[in-house]
């Protein structure tokens, strides 16, 4: 586990776009294995979930600086652009869980 307090922990929900469901949960299956193996995510359980409205909600950790570090690379321009083709970016205030006390989601496999 990493216990560095510069790491950042990030939430990020994705609202597949008509038809595209299988296209975005196997991207987000992709994501965090490929920030490891270009140093940009610690090694802090991955978890991918679905909101009941299908969003797909993703949790990763950011190593120190890796946010700042991502937006530098060009792969990583790639892969972001092929959400942007199976998605909509969305704040988690957007998904009805988030005005609960417990916002309880559905555990990808």
């Amino acid at each position: 586990m990493n216990t560095n307090p510069n790491a950042r922990l990030s939430i990020v929900a994705y609202k597949p776009k008509p038809g595209k469901e299988a296209e975005l949960m196997a991207l987000s299956r992709e994501h965090v294995p490929y920030l490891r193996s270009i140093g940009l995510a610690t090694p802090r359980e991955h978890i991918i979930a679905t909101a009941a409205d299908g969003t797909v909600i993703e949790v990763f950790e950011w190593v120190e600086g890796g946010v700042e570090k991502a937006h530098q690379h060009a792969g990583l321009g790639e892969m972001w652009k092929r959400y942007a083709e199976v998605c909509d970016f969305v704040p988690l205030k957007s998904l009805e869980e988030a005005g609960m006390t417990f916002a309880n989601f559905i555990a990808a496999d």
